[in-house]
């Protein structure tokens, strides 16, 4: 790797970062521990601008089986473990959900492109059940279980917290919604689902009792985020220039970056 790296500062496409040949911390053996674990559905856990939606992205670039993006990382080298799935990622955190009804216009922008590209036709404005239909369709069409993304699962709830109505109005719209992720079993290969709580997760997925939490797990405590190790693997020419223009010694750069970033522990 050279002197001079390119930082993807705010990225959060996986592609982007790969094909604009950006510093990635290679977290892809994650993917082979999901796998493995014999677990459908996952929920994790993280501050804002932690990497939850690069992780993702990960996930969806994966399961499409873009696999020239990986070549060189971990999981590029696990044959066995490659097949491509249809792919639903639904993005909640591009809005801010005040009032009631935003989330159903979101939704219904999103289901309409499905919709489209799977050839659903949509008997009625159910989203729910837009939603059933969607997830079936895409099993059937390619002949492969349906990978669900979810990013910021909980965005309409926190930011009506302290609004009793509109929290109530949301909390039974994602409800009825997430029904599926049970409902569907048989369709569906993985669900994964991120979010900055863990407040609602019963009455929202009261439903689905098998819900692996892996925010506190110990498997994947540096799922997101960069270790000590992960920095001087992957940062080594960049903490130097950090310390040349400091006019520091490079363990001095190290511990300014720590004293800055550091202290977060899921372990």
């Amino acid at each position: 790797m050279g002197e001079f790296q390119k930082y993807g500062i705010g990225q959060q496409d996986f592609r982007n970062l790969i094909e604009e040949d950006c510093i990635y911390v290679d977290k892809t053996r994650y993917i082979e521990t999901i796998l493995n674990s014999g677990s459908k559905y996952y929920f994790l856990a993280r501050p804002r601008r932690f990497g939850k939606s690069l992780f993702l992205s990960t996930l969806q670039y994966f399961f499409e089986g873009r696999r020239e993006l990986f070549k060189g990382l971990y999981i590029d080298s696990v044959e066995a473990l490659w097949e491509t799935h249809p792919v639903l990622r639904l993005d909640l955190n591009k809005e801010r959900y005040a009032t009631p009804g935003k989330l159903e216009d979101v939704l219904d922008k999103i289901f309409r492109n499905w919709e489209e590209t799977y050839g659903v036709e949509r008997l009625d404005n159910n989203l729910p059940q837009r939603f059933e239909a969607i997830i079936e369709k895409a099993h059937s069409s390619s002949g492969k279980r349906v990978v669900i993304l979810v990013d910021e699962y909980d965005k309409p709830l926190v930011g009506n917290i302290n609004d009793e109505k509109t929290f109530e109005h949301y909390r039974m719209a994602l409800a009825s919604l997430y029904s599926n992720f049970k409902s569907n079993a048989e369709h569906i290969r993985l669900v994964f689902l991120t979010g900055v709580s863990r407040f609602s997760r019963l009455s929202v997925f009261s439903e689905l009792n098998n819900l692996s939490d892996i925010t506190f797990d110990n498997r994947f405590a540096d799922v997101c985020g960069i270790t000590d190790k992960e920095v001087l693997e992957n940062l080594k020419p960049g903490i130097a220039r950090l310390a040349k223009t400091l006019d520091v010694s490079f363990d001095c750069a190290l511990m300014k970056l720590k004293k800055n970033y550091d202290g977060y522990r899921f372990t």
